[in-house]
């Protein structure tokens, strides 16, 4: 050590510095799970559980009540996942930076879906998922953050597949767990035990870098205040990162929002809970075949840009045979159309964000900033969607929406300089 270092800087250099050894797999395993765990607290509600609980509250409203809760809820999201990402940069608990807010989140959010189950009005409804999405953005943003903090970057697209993968098997899960639950009450139940379970491993293993006191970011609430604005103008590939994510994730939002009622009320299904499992079911299998191939392909040619375009434009095909082909047959196609695509962009998207992160210091807030550009369009789907639907001209228009939305996204990607 050369004279005059300061031995707590020097620490938290090392803690903080980009990562050139992979974790070991039993990391990666534990990683997956507890992602897996947080997407079945998210998802069981999301696919089935708050669309049941709408119609059983009020019927001719349904779709209304849906949106509001869905809306209110991602606003919450958007709120907390960078508030919680912060909170997790300023952390130095013998545990590490990331590991309290798993086990944290993972137990308030399991509380959270209790309390949802209970919900005998829309308030209680709207309470009750703000909860859960509040609680369970804790080990989501912890999670993100992770990546960067553990994985080197020629590795990163292929543990963002990896990532995809849990995102996607808890998708599934949460949804079947939802519908074999025998009733609201019972679904929830379960999807809270799951997530309970599924963080337990990567707490217990404990491999989260401790950084010291003076090598992170003040607690001082002006200075915190100011740290969620990154310039685009000293930032620009950061922002349009973003934004990019954003038009991509609202042209989904909008097409996923009503997807339950699509089944129902335009395709006719006789029973949407199981048609939106099978459906859920084949749209992972579809990018369960493309999320990991796709991110290892984009490290081993160090191009992300071309993998995200070429994803917009295979999602928006998906919508728009949802638009023109209103049959299950055409939601099966759709499906894995769509899972194909969004293989793709999942694993790409998040190694290409990871590279164009302002600071080490800061990866938990910047990424929760990001992530901003996740939950946002839930608020705003429903904004567009209901009156596309109820005035507009119904369901084919809401997917044609979809399809431009999520194809201008993805040209915007070419805007990104210093990644190729």
């Amino acid at each position: 050590m050369a004279l005059g270092t300061d031995p707590a800087a020097e620490a938290g250099s090392g803690a903080l510095a980009e990562p050139t050894e992979p974790p070991p797999t039993r990391w990666l395993v534990s990683f997956c799970l507890a992602t897996l765990g947080t997407f079945v607290g998210w998802y069981g509600p999301l696919q089935i559980l708050l669309a049941k609980q709408a119609d059983l509250l009020s019927p001719a409203t349904k779709e209304s009540v849906l949106a509001w809760v869905a809306g209110v809820g991602a606003a919450a999201s958007l709120v907390a996942n960078p508030l919680w990402g912060a909170a997790s940069d300023r952390t130095t608990s013998r545990w590490g930076r990331r590991v309290p807010y798993v086990l944290a989140g993972g137990l308030a959010g399991a509380a959270g879906l209790v309390v949802l189950s209970r919900a005998g009005s829309v308030g209680g409804l709207i309470v009750g998922w703000c909860l859960v999405q509040v609680a369970l953005n804790a080990p989501f943003a912890a999670l993100c953050a992770a990546i960067p903090d553990q994985v080197p970057l020629a590795r990163r697209g292929t543990v963002g597949g990896w990532f995809g993968v849990a995102q996607t098997v808890g998708i599934i899960a949460g949804t079947g767990l939802a519908a074999a639950g025998g009733s609201v009450t019972g679904g929830y139940a379960a999807c809270a035990v799951f997530v309970v379970l599924a963080v337990l491993p990567f707490v217990l293993l404990r491999r989260d870098p401790v950084v010291p006191r003076s090598a992170v970011p003040s607690w001082d609430l002006g200075e915190l205040a100011r740290s969620f604005w990154v310039s685009p103008r000293e930032h620009p590939d950061f922002a349009w990162a973003w934004v990019t994510r954003f038009l991509i994730n609202l042209g989904n939002a909008i097409a996923l929002l009503y997807l339950w009622y699509y089944l129902k009320d335009e395709v006719g299904v006789g029973d949407p809970d199981g048609a939106v499992f099978l459906l859920t079911v084949v749209y992972a299998l579809a990018l369960l075949s493309t999320v990991v191939v796709s991110g290892t392909w984009s490290d081993r040619v160090g191009r992300r840009r071309v993998f995200v375009v070429a994803a917009g434009v295979v999602m928006a095909v998906a919508a728009l045979v949802l638009a023109f082909v209103p049959t299950f047959g055409g939601a099966v196609v759709a499906a894995v159309v769509l899972g194909t695509g969004f293989g793709v962009y999942t694993s790409v998207d998040f190694a290409l964000v990871t590279q164009v992160l302002p600071a080490a210091v800061s990866r938990g807030k910047d990424l929760g900033v990001i992530n901003i550009a996740n939950a946002l369009p839930q608020v705003l789907a429903p904004v567009v969607a209901a009156p596309l639907v109820a005035h507009l001209g119904g369901y084919p228009v809401l997917y044609t929406v979809s399809a431009a939305v999520g194809l201008v996204g993805a040209a915007l990607v070419l805007r990104i300089r210093s990644v190729r």
